[in-house]
């Protein structure tokens, strides 16, 4: 997207990555664009849009994960300086705004509570039938030209404990700084 989001009068250049980074990108007095900022979420990026949504008066940056997660990334000023000695005090629809929130929390809590309630009932029934949940994979095999390596990322909506790789020719795995997966090596049998 582009978009104002540094006030300055002219659009900068928001970029969503597939590997979860946010970017401003401004065109100062340079050809090129110039990164002002980045961000990292921990999933891709499917959709980024510049806008003001929260609060008149600060700019925000939405972006949707590949989950569906919305992430916004505000200009409003997060902390408030006071003096010393000097208590913060919350205005009336701050305090109202807390309230509201902690509400909803406490609903959602308890409709957590009883659908759980309702699904250990349902599965311990004699007519339960147990079934794996259908899920899709976001998956990308890219070839990396600076190195000659290939990239495979893999995404899906619940924790993935393993991935098992095969192969009939011989492959060396590197490791990456974003990467958390412990690696192990097998032999496999040529037949």
């Amino acid at each position: 997207d582009s978009f104002d989001i540094l006030g300055d009068g002219v659009k900068e250049l928001l970029v969503g990555r597939d590997d979860g980074m946010i970017e401003i990108y401004n065109f100062e007095s340079a050809d090129e664009p110039v990164l002002r900022h980045d961000y990292a979420l921990s999933e891709s990026i499917a959709s980024i849009q510049g806008g003001c949504v929260g609060k008149d008066g600060y700019d925000e940056i939405l972006a949707a994960t590949y989950s569906g997660w919305l992430t916004g990334l505000t200009t409003e000023p997060v902390h408030r300086e006071g003096g010393s000695g000097e208590e913060l005090k919350l205005s009336q629809e701050m305090q109202n705004k807390i309230s509201s929130l902690r509400n909803e929390l406490e609903q959602l809590q308890i409709k957590v509570l009883q659908e759980r309630e309702k699904y250990q009932q349902s599965s311990h029934s004699s007519s339960a039938v147990s079934s794996v949940p259908a899920f899709s994979v976001n998956e990308k095999f890219t070839l990396n030209k600076d190195d000659a390596s290939y990239s495979l990322i893999l995404e899906v909506q619940t924790a993935i404990d393993n991935v098992l790789v095969q192969s009939d020719v011989p492959l060396d795995l590197l490791d990456v700084d974003k990467n958390s997966a412990v690696v192990s090596f097998s032999s496999c049998d040529s037949e």
